[in-house]
């Protein structure tokens, strides 16, 4: 008869075997060749720019995960990110770096006064603490989004030259991805490099170009390309000849263009005329002091 320990021991080695087969199992299973065939392809990444790497930003690095466990960036923050091709981690260490010098930077200065014997009242100097905290807090906010209306800005004018190229491309007899490809290779800004990217990845993902140009306003949050990607879906699909629409797009793109250009023109020209009417004012004052203090020394 087998004895009690021999029978407990092999259970307990079964069970450890089963155990480590089970592990191995879930950890080396992969899909099957037709799973791996009908999967979807994977999208491609979002470019990124290079990460800065000065003293600064590896110190707000420390930082980033704190901020991020709060919830930042939000989703209109984490928009402008992917328009302007940063990456959250770095934005996240500017932020940390901003609040890591609103909190150092004005005690030192308030100790470096009270060696030099100058003394501020308690009211003020919160206040100027206070705001000097929000400047540097919300400063790569700004600048954020400043750069991200201008890089929309660029993107959607790059788009009406390109929609030009391709209605050229299309009267001279090319055919609709012919004519994608000549009028994405014209130009070597970031923004016609971003769009022959995308045309190129999808050829080689065997996918329609126009679902590339969605791609493309969607990452940089620009709607026209749903319209020109539309267009491009009619004559691909249903073979409607599509010069004359796309023409129409691209005058339409073209106005817009040069609206939004008059109209940074006329601001321009607005925020000018106060320093012109200062500079006027103070011509004025100094041809009119001498003559004012003689009158007036003079009685």
């Amino acid at each position: 008869m087998i004895p009690d320990s021999v029978l407990s021991a092999a259970a307990a080695g079964a069970l450890i075997g089963l155990g480590l087969w089970l592990l191995l199992a879930v950890r080396f299973a992969g899909p099957t060749l037709a799973e791996r065939l009908a999967a979807r392809p994977p999208a491609p990444a979002a470019p990124v720019r290079e990460r800065s790497t000065g003293p600064l930003a590896r110190l707000g690095a420390l930082g980033a995960p704190l901020l991020a466990g709060l919830g930042l960036p939000r989703t209109r923050t984490l928009r402008d990110l992917a328009v302007c091709e940063r990456d959250p981690a770095a934005f996240l260490a500017e932020k940390a770096t901003g609040a890591l010098l609103a909190v150092t930077v004005p005690p030192v200065l308030g100790l470096l006064l009270g060696v030099a014997d100058v003394t501020l009242p308690t009211g003020y100097a919160a206040l100027g603490w206070g705001v000097f905290a929000l400047v540097v807090w919300f400063a790569p906010d700004l600048s954020l989004r400043d750069e991200a209306r201008k890089r929309r800005e660029r993107m959607r004018h790059t788009l009406a030259a390109f929609a030009d190229l391709v209605v050229v491309s299309l009267a001279g007899g090319a055919g609709v991805n012919g004519a994608l490809t000549d009028a994405g290779s014209a130009g070597d800004g970031w923004a016609m490099v971003r769009i022959r990217e995308a045309l190129r990845d999808a050829a080689l993902r065997r996918r329609p170009p126009w679902t590339a140009l969605r791609d493309l306003g969607e990452r940089y949050d620009t709607p026209e390309f749903d319209e020109l990607a539309a267009s491009l879906q009619l004559a691909g699909s249903d073979g409607a000849r599509i010069r004359s629409s796309l023409a129409a797009k691209a005058k339409t793109l073209r106005t817009q263009f040069l609206s939004e250009l008059d109209a940074d023109a006329q601001s321009d020209t607005e925020r000018m005329s106060l320093p012109v009417v200062l500079l006027f004012a103070g011509f004025l004052v100094l041809l009119g002091y001498p003559a004012l203090s003689h009158v007036l020394f003079s009685l």
